[in-house]
């Protein structure tokens, strides 16, 4: 009785595996689909948390060696607020409920995967794959604000902002587009976020910068621009680098799925777009700089890469490689332009953020139009100014605010004496004792 009964199942089995062999093939492809698409989220997010270090070693370079330890520490909690704070608040107040307005909801994340337990795969991929994705992005943006504030800003006061901009700041404008708000429909186009990511930080150092003031000794009493020696410009060449790698995960991963041949084809060019853009920011900064100073800068090269990096985020899936050599080589001229500019008017960008990721983030976003015949200029500057208007407002009264409560600069005695001294107590190069340059 058992057999006929284990041969009347098998039959039916085979029958239906007969009569609808699409409806078998179609379960596991959506199975497979949700497992490349899971995968994606995380390897390339892991790629993009490997821009934390980056960052870091970019900045630690650029500083004078006593403040080097504190740009380490900065990095390291600047990250890990970012995430807690994504996770409490920014998550859901970008992606959830948004609806075509300005925000989502107020509430701790909580994904769902109970319905693969069903064999549901229609989800995509697994809920904490796109959170964890998502959220290394917004600690990104915060990294971007600590190069520029570098060696004289408190490291309390400016964890505070960091929790602002990750909470709130950027969620906010960040719903608008990717969550599906007002700009989304009005058609803005931002892939991997050259405004939504690049320019936030931008706007947010800029503002900071301004109502910090410059480090002591960085301009002299006629207007000139003097020279403080970065502790290690080859820790800030590996820091560039590993950024580089990083930034595959950024606009690659941005693709949001892999789970096609279509999906891998256009990761692939995205990933050689990127690539190349980095390249012409290189090139063209490295040419610049040989033209104008006789010698090529260093520190313009690695800042034309980053630059170009940036400009092709916006739109790194339809450009031919050649269009996104291009691309980057304007991003990599922005930067030549942009750092002198901002001396001029006694802004102290320590590591060149400002023009690399708010200046050649707005040209990379206005570039869209270039080669996506989808995008329009005029929705393109519709985003870059509404967005750069409120995160300049916003960051602005978070900064005041600090500024008349608990204070943002270090006395000008601790300035002298290094941050890492004053903050931490200790040195992150002690064998070498004090800058030769103190002011």
């Amino acid at each position: 009785m058992t057999t006929k009964l284990w041969q009347r199942a098998f039959g039916v089995m085979l029958a239906g595996a007969i009569m609808v062999p699409g409806l078998a093939h179609a379960a596991v492809d959506a199975e497979t689909a949700y497992v490349l698409n899971t995968f994606s989220f995380l390897v390339n997010g892991a790629l993009v948390m490997w821009m934390a270090a980056g960052f870091t070693m970019l900045e630690a370079g650029m500083v004078r060696t006593k403040s080097a330890a504190t740009i380490c520490v900065k990095n390291v909690m600047l990250f890990s607020i970012a995430g807690i704070a994504y996770y409490l608040v920014g998550y859901n107040l970008m992606y959830d409920g948004v609806d075509g307005g300005l925000i989502g909801n107020i509430a701790p994340w909580a994904g769902d995967d109970s319905a693969i337990a069903d064999g549901d795969f229609e989800a995509g991929y697994a809920a904490a794959s796109d959170w964890f994705f998502q959220m290394v992005f917004v600690a990104t943006a915060a990294s971007i604000v600590s190069g520029t504030l570098a060696e004289r800003i408190k490291l309390w006061p400016f964890l505070g902002f960091v929790v602002v901009l990750t909470a709130v700041i950027y969620p906010i404008q960040g719903a608008w587009q990717w969550g599906g708000g007002w700009l989304a429909e009005e058609g803005f186009a931002d892939f991997a976020g050259s405004t939504i990511v690049h320019s936030v930080g931008g706007w947010a150092a800029l503002t900071g910068a301004i109502i910090l003031g410059a480090r002591a000794g960085k301009y002299g009493p006629k207007g000139e621009t003097r020279l403080l020696p970065p502790s290690s410009l080859p820790l800030a060449t590996l820091g560039t680098f590993v950024l580089w790698l990083g930034w595959f995960g950024f606009n690659g991963g941005s693709q949001l799925a892999l789970g096609s041949a279509a999906d891998a084809t256009s990761m692939a060019n995205i990933f050689a777009n990127t690539s190349m853009a980095a390249a012409g920011g290189v090139v063209a900064a490295a040419i610049a700089t040989q033209l104008i100073y006789r010698k090529v800068d260093l520190t313009m090269a690695l800042n034309g890469a980053l630059a170009g990096l940036v400009s092709i985020t916006a739109g790194p899936d339809t450009p031919t490689i050649g269009e996104a050599i291009l691309i980057g080589g304007v991003g990599g001229l922005i930067v030549v332009a942009g750092v002198p500019l901002l001396d001029r008017f006694k802004v102290d960008d320590v590591v060149g953020a400002i023009p690399v990721h708010l200046f050649a983030g707005i040209w990379g976003t206005m570039a869209v139009p270039l080669t996506n015949a989808e995008a329009s200029f005029g929705v393109q500057a519709l985003g870059v100014v509404t967005i750069g208007a409120f995160v300049a407002v916003a960051s602005a009264l978070v900064w005041l605010a600090l500024k008349t409560t608990v204070g943002l600069r270090v006395s000008a005695d601790d300035e002298v004496a290094g941050l890492d001294q004053v903050e931490l107590g200790m040195a992150a190069y002690p064998e070498f004792g004090r800058d030769s340059v103190t002011a």
